[in-house]
């Protein structure tokens, strides 16, 4: 990992943020043949996945990349392999951190860390990224942030009393016996595992019933290991699912917090109830440089550039492209080429070194994919 200069200086990429999206679109830069380019990162590398409750581990199972040709589920950079950098199958937040920090520095990004954006201006043909050290001048830019920052804390009355999963630290030592929590997809499923495991009692609300879908793909329906643990003999014992029960409020009265259900059911809690709802549908902060679709993600290119600010694009979780899901690593880091090869294109390079992503089953040039909902 490479220090990088902010000031004096015209590049030609500047990619804004330092976790799973940004690191892995910065080494197909440099595959692509584009070296002037920076990273810029808010915290640390790897810092969102550092914040997660330290029991919450990857749903998606991490291998080493083997000699038929699979690549790790979780690896963001062709020839890397998280279950090979750290040693385990299902790695916590703050272990993939450290993977991310392995392949900053083996790459030799140049990434300037502490550093927040306040906003992106048109200048021209280029842009002016104002940031906390000054502002960057760049042809284009690729805004790859997550989801992690940006958690969904409204959706209904009184929303603002509970506690979004993501804001917890760790699931042992949290007060309280008996919990209710609101979401039952994947961190929904997570926050009562744990808590039942240390012998809480916990009540289960979802609006609709995930952990009954059988859909293959995990961008709607429970993975495999979010239901092998529901299986666990404790989840059974202390946790109650709640299916098609949308909370319609929650009130404090008291020492005591009401969730009221759509129906009018009441219940009762003496902790403030769990919001496991998910994050934002795609960056507030440049929600102007990017049209929406109907479903209020971000309208892209298919080079998953803004259609409304050309120069501007998308990399992470917040990419759609049809009824195609981009949700999970394994299937945003299929976007990277895509991206890289675009940018080096209006660059006059020939981005050569990006041919070995075609070999690898990932995107370069179209969005053909299975016909699932997902990418998958």
């Amino acid at each position: 990992m490479m220090a990088a200069k902010l000031h004096g200086h015209i590049y030609d990429v500047v990619v804004i943020g330092g976790g799973a999206a940004g690191v892995g679109v910065s080494v197909a830069l440099k595959d692509a043949g584009i070296d002037n380019f920076v990273v810029v990162e808010r915290f640390t590398i790897g810092a969102s996945f550092a914040l997660w409750p330290a029991e919450t581990r990857f749903i998606t199972p991490s291998f080493a990349t083997n000699s038929i040709g699979m690549l790790d589920l979780n690896a963001i950079a062709i020839g890397s392999s998280a279950a090979h950098v750290l040693g385990v199958e299902h790695p916590t937040g703050e272990e993939y951190e450290t993977y991310l920090r392995a392949l900053a520095q083996y790459f030799e990004l140049p990434i300037h860390q502490h550093t927040e954006v306040h906003k992106i201006a048109e200048q021209g043909d280029s842009f002016h990224v104002h940031t906390t050290a000054g502002i960057v001048h760049t042809k284009h830019v690729i805004w790859a942030t997550g989801e992690f920052q940006f958690p969904r804390v409204r959706g209904f009355v009184g929303s603002d009393l509970c506690r979004h999963t993501a804001t917890i630290e760790s699931y042992r030592g949290l007060p309280g016996e008996d919990f209710i929590i609101v979401g039952g997809y994947e961190s929904g499923v997570d926050a009562a595992y744990h808590l039942a495991r240390r012998g809480k009692q916990v009540r289960l609300f979802d609006r609709g019933c995930p952990w009954e879908d059988e859909s293959s793909d995990p961008s709607v329906a429970l993975s495999t290991y979010s239901r092998e643990r529901m299986r666990d003999p404790q989840f059974v014992a202390n946790v109650e699912l709640f299916a098609h029960t949308p909370i319609a409020e929650v009130e404090r009265v008291g020492a005591v917090y009401n969730a009221t259900t759509h129906d009018g059911k009441q219940f009762q809690t003496s902790v403030p109830p769990l919001l496991a709802v998910g994050f934002g549908r795609g960056p507030p902060k440049i929600a102007h440089l990017f049209a929406r679709r109907d479903d209020g993600y971000p309208l892209l290119s298919e080079h998953d550039e803004s259609t409304i600010v050309p120069g501007i694009f998308l990399c992470g979780p917040a990419v759609r492209h049809d009824n195609q899901v981009f949700c999970f690593i394994y299937k945003y880091r299929q976007r990277f080429a895509v991206v890289a090869k675009a940018i080096a294109t209006s660059l006059g390079l020939p981005a050569q070194g990006l041919e070995v992503y075609r070999n690898w089953g990932m995107y370069l040039d179209d969005l053909s994919c299975c016909g699932q909902e997902c990418v998958c």
